[in-house]
């Protein structure tokens, strides 16, 4: 007899929050696991664990209109898998390069913060996406100087602390930057966050191809 959780019996629908069941809605991350044939979980292993936070987040804070319009990404996060903390911190950057420029005062702050507690990580990178992390950082930075300024003073008073980034530092720094985003006083919330999720994930697949690491896609998605 299979599994109901693993193998539900219903295609669920895509709605906030966690579900115990498929009956009851999905997540994302939850309908990735049920497209990747495994148990029933907002935490499957078939997504790189940064990138699956982001996308319960922007699940979460997306609008019921807006929602639907992440269902197309679903199967591309499924098999992209890496430990290479390097990724964590490039998702960071991506997400606070998104929100920096429009987040209220207080957000802008921490997000550059966390911008240029990144740079100093990914100084001595030259990898092709590394670089990219960096522009995006630098851009984001200058399009709030009041803010980076902020960021500058804060960490010369504090001292730089342990070198690198946590993963829980990267997932902070995601988290704040798509509430920071959906809460904007923007008129195309949904698009930004769409946006945003949408070069994560190719963010992601790109790293992963450069890493040269194998990303276990399910048969049925192979193109």
């Amino acid at each position: 007899m299979r599994d109901a959780m693993a193998y539900p019996d219903v295609m669920p629908i895509l709605s906030p929050g966690r579900h115990r069941s498929p009956r009851r809605g999905a997540c994302f991350m939850e309908f990735a696991s049920y497209l990747a044939g495994e148990r029933w979980s907002d935490h499957p292993a078939c997504t790189q664990g940064t990138l699956a936070h982001l996308a319960r987040m922007v699940n979460d804070l997306t609008s019921d209109a807006g929602r639907a319009r992440l269902a197309p990404l679903i199967p591309t996060v499924i098999g992209l898998t890496s430990d290479d903390p390097r990724l964590d911190v490039l998702l960071a950057v991506r997400a606070a390069d998104a929100a920096l420029p429009l987040a209220a005062e207080e957000r802008q702050r921490s997000q550059a913060v966390g911008l240029r507690v990144a740079l100093t990580v990914l100084a001595e990178r030259e990898d092709e996406l590394s670089v990219h992390a960096r522009e995006l950082a630098e851009a984001a930075l200058r399009a709030a100087p009041a803010a980076d300024a902020w960021a500058v003073q804060f960490i010369e008073e504090v001292g730089p602390g342990r070198p690198g980034m946590t993963v829980r530092q990267c997932r902070d720094i995601v988290t704040g930057a798509v509430d920071g985003i959906a809460r904007a006083c923007v008129g195309d919330p949904d698009d930004r966050l769409v946006a945003l999720l949408t070069a994560a994930v190719s963010d992601t697949a790109r790293f992963v191809g450069a890493s040269g690491e194998a990303a276990d896609v399910p048969a049925a998605l192979r193109v």
